[in-house]
């Protein structure tokens, strides 16, 4: 149990780590005197390393073991997140921020398999809902922890709220996992290699890093942008050419070629893409349109991480008697009808206008998220895959290289999206203001009384009139751009329920599971 309490909060960590860094950027940029550009490849890096990590903490699982690679990357986490304020210069915080990355990368696919073996069947359910209270919760918590550190502390704290959690979750892992002897491969058993990883994780990783800048520099108009995605395509391919001539026995890419570990991978891939209503958007519109500042954010979001724990609590026990795919079904349901009530907002509404769609929205991603957990373990479990750790971390990697890829994915979807549909609307909305017609004449007249007060003559009046009458086009323009990045998300979470009316039925369900051990008494 001390074990699963360390590992649940080594995936807490890592997420709020991340969310921090995100939330907390132009903080850290204007501590340390940073350029936007600059201070953009932070976020990158850290992300970056994440990816690189995943799929080779497969081959450190396999070859060191769990308690092993968790001790030495945290202790080393540990002691990057202190030194990260002191950076003085970009150098330096990108080689730390690296760091940082690959050693708190490995508590994310260490975490569910260790849970899944460590805990009795009947206490699955339990695990699912704190692995959902880590992942989701946090994610929306990050925005009112970073504005209170901002607020009472400082923006160092970014970086060493990691640094006293982390020997939290050493002390668990050391007393909770037990010391287990290096594996020996079997005689006649191919060698662990680790080029075959190494290939894969640095393409994952150049993908990632594209798919981060390639909005800011302009995708293939950009020859940095070019670079890393040839690279990382190359690696990628020599990576599948490395596997067919020498495969690695720590890895069973056979195991994944089951129809509902490939459906489960989409499901998560439209999952990421949905939470992007409250980490993305949501944000943005609060930030550019109303002016708020995280300290105000926060608390919004908090309508959606804080309902979740109750509604997790109902979704691990509808688990124990409903079919889960029907609860994911529900779930991306609700969160569709939420981001319609979201796609009627205009440029008035406030913060206070989100809390009826954010609960429904907590509700929404409560069922589908600890719903699509629990589908995962059940794939596990109906495949017999505990017995073998190899398929166990193969799982895990895989689904640590989807959440990543499919995530940034998504964020550079909407991210590109915003822009475009900004842009048109602000054309469409031109054609309407226009010098010489009457409507704008009379706008710009009332702008100018309103602010004749405080300019110098008639002249100067016009001119700011025209320059806030551009801002409220501007304005608008976004606000309509934001409730068409809304019906995208809610056409996304329909086009989920297609593949989760894909997925098969497994034979054995979690009233099964939770009923084996008291038949067995």
């Amino acid at each position: 149990m001390l074990g699963v309490v360390g590992v649940l909060l080594g995936a807490m960590i890592a997420t709020c780590t991340g969310r921090l860094i995100s939330v907390g950027l132009n903080d850290v940029r204007g501590a340390l005197h940073l350029g936007v550009d600059e201070a953009s490849w932070i976020g990158t890096a850290y992300n970056a390393a994440l990816m690189f990590i995943g799929p080779f903490s497969v081959y450190l699982g396999g070859l060191l073991g769990a308690r092993r690679v968790l001790l030495v990357c945290a202790a080393i986490f540990t002691l990057v997140s202190l030194l990260l304020p002191f950076a003085a210069t970009l150098p330096a915080i990108l080689v730390l921020i690296v760091l940082a990355g690959l050693t708190a990368g490995t508590f994310y696919p260490l975490t569910l398999s260790f849970v899944l073996r460590s805990l009795p069947p009947r206490y699955v359910l339990f695990g699912i809902a704190a692995y959902a209270v880590d992942i989701v919760f946090t994610t929306n918590l990050a925005h009112s922890l970073e504005a209170w550190y901002m607020d009472h502390l400082s923006w160092g704290w970014i970086f060493w709220n990691s640094a006293v959690l982390t020997p939290i979750m050493m002390v668990f892992v050391y007393f909770g996992i037990p010391w287990q002897p290096l594996p020996q491969p079997k005689e006649g058993q191919p060698k662990p290699n680790w080029r075959g990883f190494l290939y894969a994780s640095l393409g994952f990783s150049l993908l990632y890093m594209a798919l981060d800048q390639g909005q800011r520099l302009d995708w293939l108009h950009s020859g940095t942008i070019v670079g890393i995605l040839a690279c990382g395509i190359f690696l990628l391919l020599v990576t599948v050419v490395r596997r067919f001539r020498m495969p690695n026995p720590l890895i069973n890419f056979a195991f994944l070629a089951r129809r509902n570990t490939l459906l489960l991978g989409g499901v998560l891939i439209f999952f990421r893409f949905i939470m992007l209503s409250t980490v993305l958007i949501i944000p943005s519109y609060l930030a550019s349109v109303k002016g708020y500042l995280p300290l105000q954010t926060g608390p919004v979001l908090l309508w959606v991480a804080v309902p979740q724990c109750l509604c997790g609590i109902l979704a691990v026990y509808l688990l124990q008697y409903i079919d889960a795919r029907l609860i994911l079904c529900v779930g991306f349901a609700l969160v569709a009808g939420a981001c319609m009530m979201n796609a009627g907002l205009s440029s008035a509404w406030s913060g206070n206008n989100f809390w009826p769609s954010q609960l429904i929205l907590a509700v929404g991603f409560a069922l589908s998220f600890n719903a699509m957990v629990g589908s995962i373990v059940l794939e596990v479990l109906n495949t017999g895959a505990l017995s073998r750790p190899i398929d166990v971390l193969t799982f895990a990697g895989f689904f640590q290289t989807v959440r990543l890829i499919g995530g940034e994915a998504g964020t550079a979807l909407m991210q590109h999206f915003i822009p475009t549909r900004e842009q048109f609307h602000s054309n469409i909305l031109g054609l309407g203001v226009q010098l010489g017609l009457s409507p704008t004449s009379q706008r710009l007249l009332g702008l100018s009384g309103g602010v004749a007060s405080r300019t110098v003559g008639s002249p100067d009046a016009m001119g700011r009139a025209a320059e806030i009458l551009a801002l409220q086009v501007r304005q608008q323009a976004f606000t309509l751009a934001i409730t068409d990045a809304f019906l995208l998300i809610a056409q996304a979470a329909i086009c989920s329920l297609l593949v989760i009316a894909c997925m098969a039925r497994v034979p054995m369900q979690y009233r099964q599971i939770t009923a084996a051990p008291a038949a067995s008494a």
